[in-house]
């Protein structure tokens, strides 16, 4: 982790793919593997970023961290690439943030407000804290 909080994120990398060998617990093993998507979703490999959330949530889906970094990657997704998907990529985004503030309702209030002014949550679903 040294190597990451110093920017050193190939050696960081590495030392994250060298950890996922022997780490056989899935919950220490999901935040190796969500770590290795931080460092990818710094570098802007979006994609790969995704994956490596994917297979930390797959392990232990009480990331919620790992839900908001997918929602962001989503969410300015459409910067990037077809307008025409733009709703696609927003109505994931929703999803995913509706399932890291139902992980930890005080957190990501920007993301909950959002989800407010977009109309992306029922009035019955509107989250309490």
């Amino acid at each position: 982790m040294l190597a990451q909080s110093e920017g050193n994120y190939a050696e960081a990398l590495q030392n994250y793919y060298e950890a996922t060998r022997p780490e056989k617990d899935p919950y220490d093993r999901s935040f190796i593997l969500y770590n290795i998507g931080l460092i990818h979703t710094s570098n802007g490999e979006h994609t790969k970023a995704l994956e490596y959330y994917f297979r930390a949530l797959e392990r232990n889906p009480f990331l919620p961290q790992a839900f908001n970094n997918m929602a962001v990657i989503c969410h300015y997704a459409i910067l990037e690439g077809d307008s025409e998907i733009a709703e696609a990529w927003f109505n994931q985004a929703a999803e995913y943030w509706k399932q890291a503030i139902a992980l930890t309702p005080d957190n990501y209030i920007e993301a909950r407000n959002w989800l407010k002014i977009t109309k992306r949550v029922e009035d019955h679903e509107a989250f309490r804290t």
